[in-house]
């Protein structure tokens, strides 16, 4: 055919080239539209091990249906919140997912920063879930938030002071007067958390509510809610806190403590009594690797629940954690969907417990082996997350908060009734905007 139309070899050849390139580059645009067109999900994270990353990637392997870049907010919880809020209340629809500190699933819901879930998967965040952690997902009735995980405070002794003292902290009728006045006997301190930050309100909410009361009330109130620190239960956790301020027992520089302070001054020569995390137990023998504490101070740590504030009253541990919650302004919720009901699955609750070391909110967790081989006292936490007593549940609890660590700090002037009723008045002031924090 055709010789009228040929062309030259070289003009034939030329012509090839550009077909074959033609040709190669239909999949080549086609791959690069597929993969500009998966989404990628963005997760804001408070910081951790690098867990919560090794998790996304887990759940969002390469070549699936979404991807997942990891966001960390600070370390402050505090900051956290201001950061998130900030961009939410701009209708950011880049916030995919949120790691978000239990008291403030309130607030965000409250101002239709989340989405909520429906009955179907709510039934499924909810499955298996402890009590305790329950109780911050919800706002209005419904399910704003998936339960991640959970986090309470054990009691961690010394055995050798505690037999030398002749005490028994596992004992039912253990309380904080007991435990200050024993450590007093011995020379020795009780660690707590007393910084003007939240894990100071942790420690003064669950003295309150262990001693029956309610820092708030009437939460539905939003700002017309009451304060209830100024409370007999109130004066309990005030006497508790003055008296460990002003003792022998009280570790130097307790009003700066943080949690790691505390599990210093609990692993030095003065340590005996400690309220912390579960994490301290972990952390402590990789003390012992790093060469900065012997083994011999980590076989003389035991654990006991959360000391009580009247004899024969069962306390309520204090409970942390992180619940997921979904953007409101997500351009992506089917997906994002999927990537919460793979991180709260049980199997990826109990890799990240093994991973980071924060316990599982759910329950079938600590029956894994691995888990009881990894915490000892596995039993205890999960019976302590169950029972524990929630920060205050209301939309305003940033202030609330606020409010107790300014009065309430530091330490060595909180006195019973007086610090309780100012802190109820300065709250009640500033819910209604007439003082600001």
């Amino acid at each position: 055919m055709g010789g009228r139309v040929g062309v030259s070899g070289k003009l034939r050849g030329r012509f090839a080239y550009l077909a074959a390139a033609a040709a190669l580059a239909v999949p080549l645009l086609t791959a690069c539209s597929q993969e500009s067109s998966t989404p990628t999900l963005n997760w804001y994270i408070n910081p951790d091990n690098g867990g919560q990353a090794r998790l996304a990637k887990k759940c969002a392997p390469s070549g699936g249906p979404f991807k997942v870049d990891i966001q960390t907010l600070p370390n402050d919880a505090s900051q956290q919140r201001e950061q998130l809020v900030r961009r939410l209340a701009a209708k950011d629809s880049s916030i995919d997912l949120m790691s978000l500190d239990p008291p403030f699933v309130a607030e965000f819901a409250n101002a239709g920063f989340l989405k909520t879930f429906s009955s179907q998967d709510a039934a499924t965040f909810t499955q298996g879930v402890l009590a305790g952690p329950l109780q911050t997902a919800y706002w209005g009735g419904k399910l704003v938030a998936a339960p991640f995980w959970a986090n309470t405070q054990l009691l961690w002794y010394r055995k050798a002071a505690v037999a030398a003292a002749g005490v028994n902290p596992n004992a039912p009728d253990f309380t904080w007067d007991k435990m200050i006045k024993a450590a007093e006997s011995q020379k020795k301190v009780v660690a707590v958390q007393a910084n003007r930050y939240e894990g100071y309100m942790v420690w003064i909410n669950a003295l309150v509510v262990s001693a029956g009361g309610q820092i708030i009330t009437n939460v539905e109130a939003g700002k017309n809610a009451t304060p209830a620190i100024n409370s007999p239960a109130g004066d309990a956790a005030a006497g508790v806190v003055g008296e460990l301020a002003r003792s022998s027992a009280a570790p130097p520089a307790m009003s700066t403590a943080t949690e790691e302070e505390s599990r210093s001054a609990f692993q030095s020569d003065k340590g005996m009594f400690m309220v912390n995390w579960p994490y301290v137990y972990g952390a402590a023998a990789a003390d012992v690797k790093a060469g900065a504490t012997t083994q011999a101070v980590v076989d003389d740590i035991g654990w006991a629940r959360y000391p009580e504030m009247k004899e024969g009253e069962v306390s309520k541990p204090p409970l942390g954690g992180i619940n997921l919650g979904v953007g409101a302004y997500t351009n992506y919720p089917d997906q994002t969907l999927d990537l919460v009901k793979c991180l709260t699955s049980l199997d990826s609750s109990v890799e990240y417990m093994l991973d980071s070391g924060n316990p599982s909110d759910k329950a079938a967790a600590y029956d894994n082996p691995q888990i009881r081989k990894a915490y000892p006292m596995a039993d205890l936490i999960r019976d302590s997350i169950n029972t524990a007593g929630p920060r205050p549940i209301t939309p305003y609890y940033n202030d609330v908060s606020t409010s107790v660590q300014i009065t309430w700090h530091p330490s060595t002037n909180v006195r019973a009734p007086q610090t309780p009723d100012e802190s109820a008045n300065f709250m009640s002031d500033v819910l209604q905007g007439k003082r600001l924090l």
